[in-house]
């Protein structure tokens, strides 16, 4: 051992390889300790994973002792096959020419349903668009999961963004100094510590379709509507309706996050940037956000993961009216108990949401930083 020593300016040296054997004796003992947390960590988590995995590709039905089939990937086939099919226009045999609808004025075409594939899964009309002159229509074997897929990143993008630029604004007044700023912090943490079904319960009042509803009397007192707005039953408003709500529900966590990362910037920086003559707005620009970065990054990412998730605010205000993701999840397990299927979907959301993660985290550095 002291034949691999070296000695210079007098005093003995280990060697590179006694350290890294000290750093594998290390090594090997951080990797025994972690031992029993990884053994847990994979009954507990990656085994419920994998058996969710597994039931997703079969026919499993929920608390029934019917036999299960091995199915390969049909659950997944029939939740995301979509197809696009031209819409032959519909011609007069008097004139020879295309029907024109003589109420709209708008040039008439076949039914979505009689071009539409019905076998071996039937298709079910999602949407239509025109292009080039030609009308298409697109027809998915499962209808409201894809719709679900939308609402639910229609609902993610919206609410985030005004969630992040609102929770910005406020934390910018609570990191200024003025009398009563602990009031206003504990007082603007009200809406997120209601628990949400609670807070979903009160809205669903205050958008009552009557004029015993909030928001219908107060229309009505300004002359905006008769008094009878259906707020969550009207598909072209529903959903705006609940961004609305999770807006208000949220914000205050956003803000809350973001007032930790704006009091971690060194007033140093700001008194600095006042000697030299830097406006207010160029502070905000060349200081607060370049530091505010990585808060932001967070906030951003347990915001969107959690928005992905959402659940009990669409199960609450709308029912089976619309869905999210997880709220369709919980219908075809419940109500449906298609066991193989909910798994499917979940596994999808899974895919989705582990997506967006690694998009955010390449996007806004939050590994490096």
């Amino acid at each position: 051992m002291f034949s691999k020593l070296k000695i210079k300016g007098g005093r003995p040296k280990q060697t590179n390889s006694n350290t890294s054997e000290l750093a594998r004796r290390e090594q090997r003992l951080a990797y025994t300790l972690l031992l029993p947390t990884f053994i847990i960590l994979a009954l507990i988590a990656f085994y419920p994973l994998g058996q969710v995995f597994y039931t997703s590709f079969t026919d499993k039905t929920f608390a029934s002792g019917e036999k299960t089939h091995f199915i390969g990937f049909d659950n997944y086939k029939r939740l995301l096959s979509i197809t696009i099919k031209e819409l032959p226009p519909i011609i007069d045999e008097k004139t020879g020419k295309q029907k024109i609808d003589p109420r709209t004025g708008e040039k008439l075409y076949e039914r979505a349903i009689r071009v539409l594939p019905r076998k071996p899964i039937r298709y079910r009309e999602l949407t239509q668009f025109s292009l080039f002159g030609k009308r298409y229509v697109i027809g998915a074997t499962d209808r409201d999961f894809i719709q679900a897929i939308w609402n639910t990143i229609s609902f993610t993008v919206i609410s985030v963004l005004a969630e992040t630029i609102l929770g910005l604004g406020i934390a910018l007044v609570m990191n200024s100094n003025f009398k009563g700023r602990g009031i206003m912090r504990a007082t603007m943490l009200v809406p997120w510590a209601v628990i949400t079904v609670v807070s979903a319960r009160i809205w669903e009042f205050m958008l009552a379709p009557s004029r015993i509803g909030f928001f219908n009397m107060i229309f009505e007192k300004l002359g905006i509507g008769d008094g009878n707005m259906v707020f969550l039953s009207n598909k072209s408003i529903a959903l705006p309706t609940l961004i609305i709500v999770d807006v208000w529900k949220t914000t205050p966590f956003m803000a809350l996050l973001i007032l930790a990362g704006l009091q971690l910037i060194p007033k140093s920086i700001y008194e600095a940037a006042k000697v030299d003559g830097a406006s207010p707005i160029r502070q905000f620009f060349s200081i607060t956000l370049p530091l505010l970065k990585p808060s932001l990054a967070v906030a951003l990412v347990f915001r969107t993961l959690d928005a992905l998730r959402v659940f009990d605010i669409f199960q609450v205000l709308l029912a089976q009216k619309t869905y999210s993701m997880a709220s369709y999840n919980y219908y075809q397990l419940i109500g449906n108990r298609a066991m193989g299927l909910a798994s499917a979907i979940g596994v999808i959301i899974f895919i989705i949401i582990f997506g967006f993660a690694v998009l955010y985290m390449k996007l806004l550095g939050v590994d490096t930083e």
